[in-house]
């Protein structure tokens, strides 16, 4: 059988318009069982930690994909790898190569779901990736060396003075600086994000074995993070001291009102919530590195070197990203470090 090879169309499936419909009894039970899935499938989502507004998207991107599949008269259980590059040949139409991979990663998740309920053995979208996205690079990763300068040239205002120990204004900087070397310490160590340091509770630091545990969140998963061993004797000294007197101190302003809180960082101010202390951070972390110019480029430099010393999957936990996608995005960096290197020690011409 001769076929014209300008007939053929990339990633067709030979059989989708003419594919045989299910028998009547076959499709009636099909029906109801999906009908039950859809119910399901929202269960499953919440149960993964997605807001009502994602699930509402995904099931949005759900159902074109459907729609697709019922004009091609294909069963979802029945959909094979070429029916999904013809899909994704219709989105090429209308749509950009981003929009597309964020379309593909919707349905990627509803075909995860009917693996989960043993509906399916394989998923049609697991292998597939859109090219031409183009990825901004990250941040200017800082070094190694330059993370730890921070921590340690981060000044803490001398107490030797006594007229200085008798001014409030003067203890209450004192005690915001001794508790903004802890905060430096979790972002240059253990790449923690500013949102997850307000979680973070009393009981989760375990100073005996050198850990903190970090709670998960909709948008990242629970992990436990080793300490560095000069952490232990500065976060010892924090909980004993320095974090009861700054709660000791908000008592007093507040009137006799008392404060009572388990959380690990604690606000000098009436606030519970630290995120301005954190911004007042940088301007004088930016006096120790002028190249640091946001916390987040802390994150991302910390990150980017454990892509260098662990595996993905482990530096995934590390970071807490639910999908390893987010992992592989700092590789960027990593690639960019190379090519400076490159440059810096074999310049072309």
């Amino acid at each position: 059988m001769k076929t014209s090879v300008n007939k053929i169309h990339l990633g067709k499936s030979r059989d989708s318009r003419t594919r045989r419909k299910l028998k009547p009894r076959q499709s009636v039970q099909s029906q109801t069982l999906l009908l039950n899935q859809h119910k399901d499938y929202r269960n499953y989502l919440l149960a993964k930690d997605y807001s009502n507004a994602s699930i509402s998207q995904l099931l949005n991107y759900l159902d074109a994909f459907k729609n697709y599949l019922k004009k091609e008269n294909i069963e979802d259980v029945q959909v094979s790898y070429n029916d999904v590059t013809s899909y994704i040949q219709t989105l090429k139409i209308k749509n950009k190569q981003r929009s597309i991979q964020t379309n593909v990663n919707a349905i990627k998740i509803y075909f995860n779901y009917l693996i989960h309920q043993n509906i399916i053995a394989e998923n049609p979208f697991s292998n597939v990736h859109i090219r031409g996205i183009k990825r901004k690079i990250l941040y200017n990763i800082l070094s190694k060396k330059e993370l730890e300068s921070l921590y340690n040239n981060f000044k803490i205002p001398d107490d030797t003075n006594d007229k200085n120990k008798n001014q409030n204004w003067f203890k209450t900087a004192l005690l915001a600086s001794q508790r903004n070397k802890i905060i430096i310490g979790l972002l240059v160590y253990q790449g923690l994000k500013t949102e997850e340091l307000n979680t973070i509770e009393i009981s989760d630091l375990k100073l005996r074995e050198g850990t903190l545990f970090i709670n998960g969140t909709r948008r990242s998963n629970e992990r436990v993070l080793q300490l560095e061993s000069h952490q232990i004797l500065d976060l010892m000294e924090y909980v004993l001291k320095t974090r009861l007197e700054i709660l000791k101190l908000k008592n007093a302003t507040l009137s006799g009102v008392e404060v009572q809180s388990t959380r690990l960082i604690v606000s000098t101010g009436k606030s519970e919530r630290i995120q301005n202390s954190i911004q007042k951070l940088i301007p004088k972390l930016s006096a120790i590195n002028p190249r640091l110019t946001n916390i987040k480029q802390l994150r991302a430099s910390v990150i980017t070197h454990w892509l260098k010393l662990y595996n993905l999957r482990e530096v995934q936990y590390r970071a807490g990203h639910r999908f390893v996608s987010s992992t592989e995005s700092y590789l960027v960096n990593d690639i960019e470090d190379l090519l400076e290197d490159v440059i810096k020690y074999h310049p072309i011409g």
